[in-house]
């Protein structure tokens, strides 16, 4: 089968480098998905931080921009962290990707390590299901100025600090107050965000063709404050009105010590995630594997 894709970026997962040099079994994983995407025809950069982990030298390299403008395609090696990453720099430029799980749940890098080398030829050839996510923008707004601005895929968390008590948060969508929230802290979830950290906080599963958020309050003080279901083209306001070193997070992307009055204002961004999964891909497949629920008899 010929290519549809030819020019094709291998991103793989980072490693710290204080913990050491990376290990040699990462170097030749790397090193054998390239060669292997190169025996189909096509040509492989290496992502540049990638690159000089690995130590390989046989493929061109560029950066996160340099990809997104010459490459057709990025294979990501690693687990979600690191497919969260990849997609929200390469979402600008509409580059899809697709994910190789080297990770523990794998949500979103769907294709087993061990399953690639019969999996991904057919993907190649153009036989595969586009996923769009929706990303949120998220701002972080002082006095009438933006001190802070960023996109997350999974969600925007304000919460309070390790060492503080709870955080009182007045919540507004497109202008009109919704309430005063006494709690932990607050998460607006994207679909794609409603399976981690909105999911351990009681939020609502959401489908990721839906539009909306979640609005999910951690440890309210009020047991009525209950998770809230949103249109995503609205925009979320959430400004501190009481308590100390609150933070707020996007996809862990922190900004801390936030004062009060400041307003984190989220809304939908322009761009959108491309995941291309294999062939008869269903989301509710993945959810029964990595949420362990129950196939019922017949």
């Amino acid at each position: 089968m010929s290519p549809k894709f030819t020019r094709v970026a291998l991103v793989g997962k980072y490693q710290d480098p204080v913990t050491g040099p990376i290990a040699d079994s990462a170097r030749e994983l790397m090193a054998g998905i390239g060669a292997f995407l190169q025996q189909y025809g096509c040509s492989v950069t290496l992502e540049r931080r990638t690159a000089e982990l690995t130590e390989l030298s046989q493929f061109e390299v560029a950066d996160i921009d340099g990809i997104g403008a010459r490459c057709e395609l990025c294979v990501v090696v690693g687990g979600d962290g690191t497919m969260l990453g990849v997609g929200r720099q390469l979402a600008r430029h509409g580059t899809p990707l697709i994910g190789i799980n080297q990770g523990r749940l794998g949500f979103i890098t769907d294709i087993a390590l061990d399953d690639y080398p019969s999996v991904l030829p057919a993907m190649l050839a153009g036989a595969f299901e586009e996923d769009l996510r929706a990303l949120l923008l998220g701002r972080v707004c002082r006095d009438g100025a933006c001190v802070y601005e960023a996109v997350a895929m999974n969600d925007v968390v304000v919460n309070r600090g390790a060492a503080s008590g709870m955080v009182e948060l007045r919540v507004e969508v497109d202008g009109h107050f919704v309430a005063n929230y006494r709690a932990d802290g607050i998460i607006v979830a994207t679909p794609t965000g409603s399976t981690a950290y909105s999911l351990s906080a009681g939020g609502p599963l959401l489908h990721p063709q839906l539009p909306g958020w979640a609005l999910v309050p951690i440890s309210p003080h009020t047991l009525s404050n209950r998770p809230i279901v949103l249109a995503d083209p609205g925009e979320i306001a959430i400004e501190i009105v009481a308590g100390r070193d609150a933070n707020a997070s996007f996809d862990m992307q922190s900004l801390a010590s936030l004062r009060h009055g400041d307003r984190i204002v989220v809304r939908r961004s322009e761009h959108q995630v491309r995941f291309l999964h294999p062939r008869g891909w269903s989301y509710f497949d993945t959810l029964r594997e990595k949420l362990h629920w129950t196939r019922g008899g017949g």
